[in-house]
């Protein structure tokens, strides 16, 4: 049940990405082009995020932790570009960089607020009504 919240959360904040900016980040295709970006989306952050952390944990630390806006532009710009390679229909414009930066910043902020809406439901447990 968490990988299926966790998905859709992705989802969504991807397709709020790509429909805030359309000048940057296009998708061509439909639901299931969403569903298939979310999943490489998901796969790339749960492999790569922890190794870039810890490789530049000094580079965080130093940057207040801006350096994470950086490790999150570049692992969006990865899912882009897998995306493309898969033929999702997914395209980041130029610069990539920026295009990247913008969708990275909305995907984490729209995953962020459902994150902690659902944080019960990812944390499998639910409120018991007193009576």
């Amino acid at each position: 049940m968490k990988f299926i919240i966790r998905l859709a959360i992705n989802m969504v904040a991807l397709y709020v990405a790509i429909a805030l900016l359309p000048q940057s980040i296009t998708l061509q295709g439909s639901w299931v082009s969403i569903i298939w970006l979310a999943l490489i989306f998901g796969l790339v952050n749960a492999i790569l995020r922890p190794p870039f952390k810890a490789f530049s944990c000094l580079l965080i630390v130093l940057t207040l932790g801006l350096f994470t806006l950086v490790i999150n532009t570049l692992l969006f710009a990865l899912t882009g570009w897998i995306g493309s390679q898969w033929h999702v229909g997914f395209t980041l414009a130029a610069p990539w960089f920026w295009s990247a930066f913008l969708g990275s910043l909305v995907t984490t902020a729209v995953s962020l607020v459902l994150s902690l809406i659902l944080r019960d439901e990812l944390k499998n447990r639910r409120h018991k009504k007193h009576v």
